[in-house]
């Protein structure tokens, strides 16, 4: 093999430079926005159930269990509207439909202050979840349009850390407000109005802030803009027939139907996520079990969810360095099982409180980098939209979560904690499984592609009887 010539490796060097010059510019103008955006999707998510340490449910009119069951239904929502929301996302363009989403969960969050009875609890979680459900496969699905496959798990850990940092930020949110003796309006009422208010404040910023994708980026050059918009067109896979931006294809949608691999994972993927979507909810509820006060289990919830967020983080750094999405989610699982048998085994309330860390720190990997990696292994960036919006009905693990950490289970919560280790082994085998199957379908492709000369498999490249990933030229990340 001969050595590399001066201008090629000159010319390496700067494509280089450039590439990190552009990724140091999305990183900056754009990831702080879209966790900011993500933080106060999880905290209009999650703030009830620190409105709950403070009497909601008593002082609207409702019984403890109408908010075990407002949860699940926000969940329902939440769940059916995913794939259609993510799909609107595409059609109007992510940079107008999150921050018109948004702006709409937050008038209802202001709502929330003001609900007189169960009914209204109901109808307003409802359309929350309704609303909500969209953000988040729009959001991982338009980062894709500016990152490589490889670049994504890290960027989107920043983005993603912000669920478990909701957590933390709600709990010490609320901890400040819960100190101050007021008589009107009420705590928890003082909660929803403020961060509704600053949620529509962020989605008008978002509005005049977000470019349509990185051809358009105000932030970068002209150069800059071409080359990144090169440097991700590079991983998308297009053989003529893909929709015009902005579009979706019938086809996008009937071959996601059909792939039989993205419900396996699916079903992996609740079982996984049951402790962070229960946890952002009734981890105040299952601190307070402990011994503490009300008021201290706001407090007190902060540190497991930092813990959460650091976990994601180095697992996502991890993850897009060694260039593997498989075997850190099992890891991930592990160190999460090790955190349940933990709150379950040890005898102390600083025992468990401790395990609890312990769990979240692995809790908020596997959704995480099941989204980085269905992203990386779905080239048809309208196949990628709906394969993403498909992956919200994770988001159903939410609805066993609140369906399961009930009030008669309190203090010590065991029935439920035990019901979500069963969850979280059966992800563990799951994902084993699923990352085998995709290693088998690789071993098959390399097969039949050293049968093939290279003309045939450039014709495979081009031919539309199989589509983006399907094709037997296309090897899945592992």
């Amino acid at each position: 093999m001969g050595a590399r010539s001066p201008s090629t490796t000159s010319v390496t060097v700067a494509q280089s430079e450039k590439a990190r010059r552009i990724t140091r510019k999305i990183d900056l103008w754009l990831i702080p926005l879209l966790s900011l955006l993500y933080l106060y999707n999880g905290l209009d998510r999650g703030n009830i159930g620190n409105a709950e340490t403070q009497g909601f449910t008593h002082d609207i009119g409702a019984a403890p269990d109408d908010l075990n069951f407002a949860v699940t239904i926000f969940f329902v929502t939440f769940v059916v509207f995913q794939p259609l929301s993510a799909a609107a996302g595409r059609w109007f363009g992510p940079q107008n439909w999150m921050p018109a989403i948004m702006f709409a969960w937050g008038v209802l969050t202001i709502s929330q202050a003001f609900l007189n009875g169960r009914a209204s609890l109901i109808a307003t979680r409802l359309l929350i979840g309704a609303f909500e459900a969209g953000f988040y496969p729009t959001a991982v699905a338009y980062l894709a349009t500016f990152y490589p496959p490889f670049e994504l798990a890290q960027k989107l850990a920043w983005f993603y850390g912000q669920y478990a940092i909701a957590g933390a930020f709600s709990g010490a949110i609320a901890y400040g407000i819960f100190s101050i003796q007021h008589p009107f309006p009420k705590a928890w009422q003082l909660l929803f109005i403020l961060e509704g208010v600053l949620t529509c404040v962020f989605a008008l910023l978002a509005w005049i802030w977000l470019p349509a994708g990185p051809g358009t980026a105000w932030f970068l050059t002209k150069d800059e803009r071409a080359f990144a918009v090169s440097r991700v067109d590079a991983n998308v896979y297009d053989d003529g027939l893909e929709p015009a931006a902005g579009r979706l294809a019938v086809r996008d949608i009937v071959e996601t139907v059909q792939d039989w691999k993205i419900w396996m994972v699916l079903a992996c993927n609740i079982c996984a996520s049951v402790p962070s979507t229960a946890f952002s909810v009734f981890l105040p509820l299952v601190v307070q079990g402990m011994g503490y006060s009300a008021l201290q289990a706001n407090l007190m919830s902060v540190p497991p969810f930092v813990c959460g967020a650091v976990g994601l983080y180095l697992f996502a750094m991890s993850s897009d360095r060694r260039k593997d999405r498989g075997y850190h989610i099992v890891a991930g699982i592990l160190v999460t099982l090790v955190g349940l048998i933990l709150v379950l085994t040890v005898p102390t309330n600083r025992g468990k409180y401790a395990a609890l860390c312990v769990l979240l720190f692995g809790s908020y990997v596997p959704p995480l980098l099941t989204a980085a990696w269905l992203s990386g292994n779905t080239p048809a960036p309208g196949k990628r939209a709906i394969v993403l919006g498909v992956m919200g009905l994770g988001n159903l693990a939410g609805a066993i979560g609140s369906g399961i950490y009930r009030k008669e289970y309190a203090p010590g919560y065991r029935t439920p904690l035990f019901v979500t280790l069963g969850f979280v082994s059966a992800a563990l085998l799951g994902y084993v499984s699923y990352r085998e199957t995709l290693k088998g379908v690789n071993r098959k492709r390399a097969d039949v592609r050293r049968a093939k000369t290279a003309a045939e498999c450039d014709a495979e490249e081009r031919n539309a009887e199989r589509y983006a990933d399907g094709k037997w030229t296309f090897v899945y990340n592992l």
